[in-house]
Parts: C-alpha cells; sequence; structure tokens
C-alpha cells in the first residue's frame, strides 16, 4: 500500500513530525543531533523553506516551517531527511536507517494555531523532563542562538478576520433567520412589545396617541322588563329567571295577577250598615 501525498497550499506554513526508525534515540548521540542541526539550516540558507520554530528531540523531530515557492511539502522533507541519514552514515559509518517512513503535517489556520504550534514546540523538551526551562536545551528554537524566520504576514492579517468572516457564511441550503422585530409605535397606538414606559415617554413627546378607554356595559338600576328584550339578549350580569307572566324587577319576578272573570266574580259585602 502506498503512502499518500502530501497536499501544499501556496504560501501556507506547516506543522511537521518526523520519528526515528523504530522510535530508537538516535538524537541522543551529540554528534548526530550536530548533524541533523546543520542540515535544517543548511536547506533553509539555500531558500528550499522558511524556518520558524524546531526542536530536536531524542527520538523525533518537529518543525514550523514554510515551503519556498518552488518547493513542495514533501520534497523539503525529502531533503532534510535524505541528507541527515547520508551524512550520518558517512560521519559514523553503518547503514543502518534512521527515519520512519513518511511524516505527519499539519496546515497552519490563523495566528492562534501559529502559536499553539510555536508553543507546542517549544514546551516539548520541558514536558520530556529533559530540561526544566524551554532555554536550556540546545536542540530547540527556544535556545535564542538561532537566527529564524519571521511569521508571514498573512497569519498576521488573520488575527481576527478569519473568525469574523466564519461567522457571518451560512451553509449552503440553509435559510438566515430574519431580524428580530423590534416595538415601535404605530398609527393607531403602541406594539405589543412596547413597554409603558417606552409608552409614556412616546405620548409625552407627542409621538403616540393614547388608547380610548374601553367600554364597559352599563346596568341601570332597573332591569329592562320582558317586554324590552329580546330572546336570546339578556344584559351581561343578568341570569335568566323563568317566570309565569309578570314584569322582571330588580330581585326576581313579581307574581302575576289573577285575571277577572265577570261570571265568576264574588262580591264582597262592604263594612257598614246592613
Amino acid at each position: 500500500m502506498s503512502t499518500p501525498g502530501h497536499r501544499t497550499v501556496p504560501g501556507a506554513s506547516y506543522f511537521v513530525t518526523t520519528k526515528c526508525w523504530e522510535g530508537r534515540s538516535l538524537f541522543q548521540v551529540t554528534e548526530v543531533a550536530e548533524i541533523m542541526l546543520n542540515t535544517l539550516f543548511h536547506y533553509r540558507d539555500s531558500g528550499a523553506y522558511l524556518l520558524h520554530s524546531f526542536v530536536i528531540m531524542p527520538d523525533h523531530l518537529h518543525l514550523l516551517l514554510t515551503p519556498g515557492p518552488e518547493t513542495s511539502l514533501e520534497k523539503a522533507m525529502q531533503l532534510i531527511k535524505g541528507r541527515s541519514s547520508h551524512r550520518i552514515h558517512k560521519e559514523r559509518g553503518g547503514k543502518m536507517e534512521i527515519w520512519q517512513v513518511g511524516f505527519h503535517d499539519w496546515t497552519i489556520r490563523d495566528l492562534d494555531d501559529w502559536k499553539a504550534k510555536a508553543k507546542y514546540i517549544q514546551m516539548n523538551p520541558v514536558k520530556a523532563r529533559l530540561c526544566e526551562r524551554v532555554e536550556d536545551w540546545v536542540y530547540s528554537s527556544a535556545n535564542q542562538k538561532f537566527c529564524l524566520d519571521g511569521m508571514p504576514e498573512k497569519y498576521r492579517n488573520l488575527a481576527s478576520g478569519a473568525k469574523a468572516q466564519f461567522v457571518g457564511t451560512v451553509a449552503q441550503g440553509l435559510k438566515p433567520l430574519p431580524p428580530k422585530e423590534t416595538a415601535g409605535a404605530g398609527p393607531k397606538g403602541p406594539t405589543p412589545n412596547t413597554s409603558p414606559a417606552t409608552q409614556e415617554t412616546l405620548e409625552a413627546q407627542g409621538k403616540l396617541k393614547p388608547l380610548p378607554p374601553k367600554e364597559t356595559a352599563k346596568v341601570g338600576a332597573k332591569a329592562p322588563t320582558r317586554g324590552g328584550c329580546t330572546e336570546g339578549s339578556i344584559p351581561q350580569g343578568l341570569k335568566p329567571v323563568r317566570s309565569h307572566g309578570g314584569d322582571v324587577g330588580p330581585e326576581g319576578p313579581t307574581p302575576c295577577a289573577p285575571t277577572k272573570n265577570p261570571d265568576t266574580a264574588v262580591a264582597h259585602p262592604k263594612e257598614g250598615n246592613s
């Protein structure tokens, strides 16, 4: 199975990690570490890449670099690993493998990403308990005795612009939410979101007319008679009362007066002389 290629974006910077063969601590030997160090700056000085940060650990290497305009990331790593292997074999003898096949890379996205990877490189020897301070490790850019390349201008400009541009992006197929409605005063009164304090302010400025009071049903002292009401139109507050006639007063129905029949009428004698 072939090793997948590494994509190089023009002008991009990369955090790269490559390991020694079978995890051997080859760079514990000072002579071998010096060969690795000289190789890094040899190709940096020739313009193959910009070298921003590095650390040579006993069994692996971390780099922060930017390939040159005519050099891909994969080509830059071939130069570093190939020349260092050739010189180690030439000066120390033997034909043993120096590097593990391939390498791991990470494309730097913005300024925060740059700072995080640079800090990781500097702190690597301290976390491995090889030294107490980052500047104490001899084979590291944190040692401050090396002349390194500065940060490309593109990452300085991505300090906040990249994040701001990302926030305003709407995913394909999704519709942006409409803006929230704010409270305002219409021609006939405030919208439901208008607070009482805002309503009083608008009324004082003459921009808002107060709403007229709501009309309420009035019930007189005397309830309407039966003759004055139509069926189904009972005034508010009164309960319908079933009666056999008579008027409906404020305290209920009055009894109906008996109907006089001249044929059945009984004459009552008047009081007085008989």
